[in-house]
């Protein structure tokens, strides 16, 4: 699923292409993409035709476009493939488009989705701590990239909490952006195993994490984020390519480029986790 930098790559496309167009008309191909929106396909594309685009904006690993004259919001779920792509309408339709809106600079804004999990829906706008967030959002944190992320307040609430630290930076609202690649990547920077407990660790490790996480993905996002396949990429198709710069991630049984052992793979959560045995030891079992 894409993380961060891989959605602020989606997002800045977004604002170099779309921004100001107004919508002429809209095309759902496929009912899922559109079933967070309750009223169903013909009242988003009713809604969303004759709108402007008047901004793109980002928390966390979700997106979403502000629309006027509606001050709405049209929230962009990813899911596992999905992908906004801006083309020419002479550009033949992909396999797996599923919506396509009708710009009128010219170009049409297109989502596209192999796995049908990710998808468009309408949603009003609150303000929540000084910023305006549709609804769906509202209860996600703010994330690592964000300048009024509050390093010493995610702190606090960590140590508040008797739980695995990593399992603690997937937790959307506690801290945002973090999935499961960048939260290997900044667990190994900061010399730390997953299964570390927060309450246990101390406020400068506790940062040392949050600094790595936005350091790595800050890293990511200058490379157009991380691309394993086709399915994760820019609003022109492009893939980024910063699987090549991963320290732990996908990284099993080859040296730790810091001290040369052997990276080991555990299962975790119904899926994988990567570290190195040597500068991340597993935490001592406790006694009972």
């Amino acid at each position: 699923m894409p993380e961060l930098p891989e959605v602020e790559v989606v997002r800045r496309g977004l604002h170099e292409h779309v921004l100001g167009a107004a919508i002429e008309s809209v095309q759902v191909l496929h009912p899922r993409a559109v079933r967070r929106h309750e009223p169903g396909p013909r009242d988003l594309a009713l809604q969303l035709t004759g709108q402007t685009l008047v901004d793109v904006q980002r928390r966390g690993k979700y997106l979403w476009l502000v629309l006027e004259p509606a001050d709405m919001a049209l929230v962009v779920h990813l899911g596992m493939s999905g992908q906004m792509l801006v083309q020419p309408p002479s550009v033949a339709d992909e396999k797996h488009l599923r919506i396509r809106a009708v710009l009128d600079n010219g170009a049409d804004l297109r989502f596209v989705d192999q796995r049908t999990f990710g998808g468009w829906a309408l949603a009003p706008l609150v303000e929540v701590d000084g910023d305006l967030l549709p609804v769906p959002v509202a209860h996600i944190a703010r994330d690592p990239m964000d300048p009024r992320f509050d390093a010493d307040a995610v702190v606090k609430v960590l140590r508040g909490k008797h739980t695995e630290i990593k399992r603690a930076l997937l937790d959307q609202t506690v801290v945002s952006g973090v999935g499961n690649i960048y939260a290997d990547e900044s667990l190994w920077r900061a010399k730390l195993h997953g299964n570390r407990i927060t309450d246990t660790l101390s406020r400068p490790k506790l940062k040392a994490v949050l600094a790595a996480a936005r350091e790595v993905m800050g890293e990511a996002l200058a490379q157009g984020g991380t691309s394993f396949d086709a399915l994760y990429v820019n609003v022109n198709g492009e893939s980024g390519y910063f699987d090549r710069s991963l320290d732990v991630y996908g990284q099993e049984n080859r040296p730790c480029t810091r001290c040369g052992a052997a990276i080991r793979r555990e299962k975790f959560m119904n899926r994988s986790s990567y570290s190195c045995p040597v500068c991340q030891p597993r935490p001592r079992a406790r006694r009972p």
